[in-house]
């Protein structure tokens, strides 16, 4: 899971996670993307969540008043905070390899670290998940990227 932080707030991160995630896997959401984002009045949490069939208004509603009343009873060092339950929407990012696995035949945008075929972005069908590797089909062409070399991964939508 990718975490986005300004500074690092990782062990407080880790806290949060703990607490959520098994709300999360009880009533059947996946967490996608947990952000944390202090700020000088208050601090922000970003819980972005996804379920089969998707994530409804009334779903994140329902998990955002569930996860205020943990994070309130399990977290005290979080201070003032403000806690937004929200879907990936059509951009969802691809962090875990079961993503990948699930979106086989999406179109997606992957960001690398490095340059492969002259090129750091691409935007293609994903076709072949491999071990260390996936494969996408670009303009025609097969495009193989290495998991290690992805900086980020994204549904292009259509």
């Amino acid at each position: 899971m990718v975490l986005r932080r300004k500074k690092d707030n990782s062990s407080l991160v880790e806290k949060i996670k703990e607490v959520v995630q098994p709300l999360c896997q009880a009533e059947n959401f996946e967490l996608v993307h947990l952000e944390y984002v202090p700020g000088d009045r208050e601090n922000m949490v970003r819980l972005f969540m996804d379920k089969s069939g998707g994530i409804t208004l009334d779903d994140c509603i329902y998990m955002s008043r569930q996860l205020g009343d943990l994070i309130d009873v399990h977290i005290e060092d979080i201070g003032s905070y403000r806690l937004e339950v929200s879907s990936p929407g059509p951009n969802r990012p691809l962090n875990k390899k079961e993503d990948f696995h699930r979106f086989k035949g999406e179109r997606v945008k992957i960001e690398t670290v490095e340059l492969i075929e002259n090129k750091k972005k691409f935007t293609g069908i994903l076709e072949i998940i491999n071990d260390d590797s996936v494969v996408i089909a670009v303009d025609g062409e097969k495009v193989e990227i290495k998991d290690h070399a992805i900086s980020k991964a994204i549904l292009a939508g259509q």
